[in-house]
């Protein structure tokens, strides 16, 4: 499988409203009263533009951290991974998208139990930056 990875195009900004009120998953709510600011997700989503890259998700490693096949990944290169970050990482040459865990070993973790970890070690781990969103689509 070839893996895609794309650059944001951020040419202009566009601001959606954003509700001041969280919505419940369950009673409506007459939000149209609340609005608070606007909301432009080139803002949200991305905070170093130059080092930030889409990647989409394959595979059901990482349905547990709530990313499905074709979620489509917001990655950052600049941030400096952290144990529990969710990373993209060269495994063998491959891309994978994983749980970085530094102690008490240092291992990529899938989140799902049906998938294995990946030992490695560190001169062996290239982690191409940490996941910062993942969209998931609906509909």
């Amino acid at each position: 499988m070839k893996t895609e990875i794309l650059k944001p195009k951020i040419k202009s900004s566009v601001s959606l409203p954003l509700f001041m009120e969280s919505c419940p998953a369950g009673f409506p709510s007459p939000a149209q009263d609340y609005i608070e600011q606007s909301l432009d997700l080139n803002d949200f989503c991305i905070q170093h533009p130059s080092s930030t890259y889409f990647l989409r998700a394959s595979g059901e490693s990482m349905i547990e951290a709530v990313i499905m096949s074709g979620d489509l990944l917001i990655v950052d290169k600049a941030l400096t991974p952290n144990h529990g970050d969710i990373v993209i990482a060269a495994v063998e040459g491959e891309f994978t998208v994983k749980r970085l865990c530094i102690h008490p070993v240092l291992c990529l973790q899938p989140m799902n139990p049906a998938y294995g970890t990946i030992y490695i070690n560190a001169d062996e781990l290239e982690i191409f930056g940490v996941v910062v969103h993942a969209v998931h689509t609906l509909r």
